[in-house]
């Protein structure tokens, strides 16, 4: 039978020995099972592509992990305490939030994550599609149980976008831009779209889903032509590929901080980290809200999440739903 904890712990260990080899022994010993097992475990991870060398009298060194996000390669690097601790992957899956949605119901713990190489339903905000080429960017789910009042959920929404703006720039250097409510930007172009859906009742929370889809090594030609709006991916920004498993240890690093940070000291501390990464803050824009479309100048964030819009008269209106836009339009590139 399949243990993928045990494999976990091998790969931590040949990384750990680094050039040094490992014989089968000092593995059995190490980890409380037989040399047999050792060599059944090593073959699964050569078969999940793992470049693992046998030497006669010298044992075992691990040469090369895949560029796959198995949970094997991402648990060797990871220091958080729950989140991505436990990871639900496949290689194809329809959606990572609905796989994510039925393992909440059926009571996955709080930070077990959902990854997948490729989606073929993946889905964004108000039910667009969300185009998930295999094997090149960021899917993941993650399942969180909140304790906190219905009235704060919405303050959620912007932990992940924060995440993926640290994470992104610790890998890459660059700085991107947040778009409310659940946007992420670079030089104007969508690199990441987050979509939080949540479970509930007037009691309280039962779990949050937060879905992140990240573009990284996407090449041009891999985007669709009737984007409602220009992408990009870190790949075409920096001219070099994106280590995937080492983005998603940063952006598993990211939000444990920031969810314990949001319990540990409310809202505040999140609103102006997202409040400073907002390429909008007062500016002036358009917001087409569906039933109306308003005009004025971006304020910020209330406690509940709702995005402050002051009108040309000064008063504040608070935003809850509706797409938000530069006013006059920016010209574009394309």
């Amino acid at each position: 039978m399949a243990d993928p904890g045990m494999r976990h712990a091998i790969v931590q260990l040949l990384l750990e020995a680094g050039e040094a080899c490992l014989s089968g022994q000092q593995i059995s010993s190490r980890l409380g099972i037989s040399r047999a097992a050792v060599w059944k475990h090593i073959e699964a991870l050569r078969h999940d592509g793992f470049d693992i060398c046998a030497q006669t009298a010298r044992g075992y060194r691990l040469r090369h992990c895949p560029d796959r996000l198995l949970p094997a390669a991402i648990d060797a690097g990871l220091t958080t305490a729950f989140v991505g601790r436990q990871i639900d992957y496949h290689a194809c899956i329809d959606s990572t939030n609905e796989r994510a949605s039925q393992l909440a119901r059926a009571g996955a713990e709080e930070g077990l994550v959902v990854l997948a190489e490729e989606q073929s339903a993946g889905r964004g905000r108000l039910g667009r599609s969300w185009r998930s080429p295999a094997g090149v960017n960021l899917y993941a789910s993650l399942v969180l149980r909140p304790q906190v009042p219905l009235n704060q959920a919405a303050q959620l929404t912007f932990l992940s976008a924060v995440a993926v703006a640290r994470a992104v720039e610790q890998i890459s250097g660059l700085q991107v831009q947040l778009k409310w409510p659940n946007d992420v930007l670079l030089q104007g172009h969508k690199l990441a779209g987050l979509l939080n859906e949540l479970s509930a009742e007037t009691e309280g929370i039962h779990h949050l889903i937060v879905g992140i889809g990240v573009n990284l090594n996407m090449t041009a030609d891999q985007f669709s032509a009737d984007l409602r709006y220009p992408a990009t991916s870190l790949l075409l920004a920096t001219g070099r590929p994106v280590d995937r498993v080492h983005f998603a240890q940063l952006l598993f690093q990211e939000l444990e901080q920031l969810y314990l940070l949001l319990q540990r000291s409310g809202f505040t501390p999140l609103r102006l980290a997202w409040e400073a990464l907002c390429d909008l803050t007062g500016r002036s824009v358009q917001v087409d809200c569906g039933s109306e479309i308003l005009y004025g100048t971006v304020a910020g964030l209330a406690e509940d999440g709702a995005l402050l819009l002051r009108t040309a008269a000064g008063d504040i209106h608070p935003v809850y739903a509706g797409d938000v836009r530069p006013w006059p339009p920016v010209a574009s590139n394309h």
